[in-house]
């Protein structure tokens, strides 16, 4: 019986639509691309990122998220006067100079890719998208990008972690062990020199789930997922900036969930935060610029919901690389 009603459990997770249909971060705020797909190309670089995050350490088969991500602008003319306007090696993009020499990018095209797995209990969840956004600038300093990102994706459901009380169920059948299911997703990003704001949806196909042939018991379904993300930057020296963001959540017909965010940034060198989420958990980040090639970030999550009676917490890293990056920056403008 324990395991049957840890199978519903599990099933409920993904038939359900709530939070965990698709992964959570928790440094969403340095990847926001894993969101949005607008935000491909806004770099004046090659932008890849990798990550993972083990979620609710104490709880067997509980979340276990990795990615890779990789996105780049396209065009000659995206070098000064771009999405990072940085006007040679040197310039630092947490300073005020930098703020009163910003210029909104010329127009142009980025292209992207990202590979997440997700696996929770006896399903194993991969997501592959490739994603396209257009940047244009609206005034001298206010850029608009609108982007799409599409894909498949691919649930699997391990069989050998699942015992039956009745082998014959109909419920799960031999032969639905695994759904693959097209993707798409859509984005708007909002972005200058001390502010950004985007709307997004992932999974906005609303593909039906099913393990069985009969079809009474293939009631699961992929829900959309929307994000609405805002930060502003503001300066406590020339060289200090304190970033505070949110990032607020729908996934009907559960709660809103919201996150809030605030980021302290010295120089380009490193930078430290702490983050809150609604009726989940609180939790400390802190990263470093590692010269103009990578950068690595670390987060720690501590529960506050009812699982922290069953859990340790939730560790997150990301790794990222600063390819083709021809100024030599240390920083990157989105990294908020």
């Amino acid at each position: 019986m324990k395991k049957l009603l840890s199978l519903l459990c599990f099933l409920g997770m993904y038939y359900s639509a709530i939070s965990q249909q698709k992964p959570q971060y928790t440094q969403y705020i340095f990847n926001n691309f894993i969101l949005n797909p607008a935000i491909s190309g806004i770099e004046n670089y090659t932008d890849v990122k990798a990550g993972y995050r083990n979620q609710w350490q104490g709880l067997t088969d509980a979340p276990v998220t990795s990615y890779l991500s990789i996105h780049a602008p396209i065009g000659k003319k995206f070098t000064e006067g771009s999405a990072t306007s940085f006007p040679g090696e040197g310039n630092n993009p947490m300073s005020r100079s930098f703020v009163q020499t910003y210029k909104a990018s010329e127009p142009h095209h980025g292209i992207g890719f990202h590979l997440v797995s997700d696996k929770t209990g006896p399903f194993t969840r991969t997501d592959i998208n490739l994603t396209y956004a257009y940047h244009l600038g609206l005034t001298e300093s206010i850029n608009l990008a609108v982007g799409v990102a599409a894909g498949m994706s691919s649930i699997n459901l391990d069989r050998s972690k699942i015992i039956l009380e009745n082998p014959t169920d109909q419920a799960i059948s031999d032969n639905s062990d695994n759904q693959i299911q097209p993707d798409l997703g859509a984005g708007i990003w909002l972005y200058g020199p001390r502010y950004f704001a985007g709307v997004s949806g992932q999974q906005l196909l609303s593909q039906q789930l099913d393990f069985s042939d009969f079809e009474e018991y293939n009631e699961g379904k992929q829900v959309p997922h929307f994000f609405m993300t805002a930060g502003y930057k503001f300066y406590l020296s020339d060289d200090i900036a304190a970033i505070p963001s949110t990032m607020v959540k729908l996934v009907s017909p559960v709660p809103v969930s919201v996150d809030l965010n605030m980021k302290l940034a010295f120089k380009d060198r490193f930078w430290v935060g702490g983050s809150y989420r609604k009726d989940d958990s609180f939790a400390a980040l802190a990263g470093f610029n590692v010269g103009h090639f990578f950068n690595l970030s670390y987060s720690y999550d501590f529960t506050t919901s009812d699982l922290q009676a069953v859990s340790n917490g939730t560790h997150e890293i990301v790794l990222g690389l600063l390819l083709n990056n021809r100024y030599k920056v240390t920083c990157p403008q989105r990294n908020w």
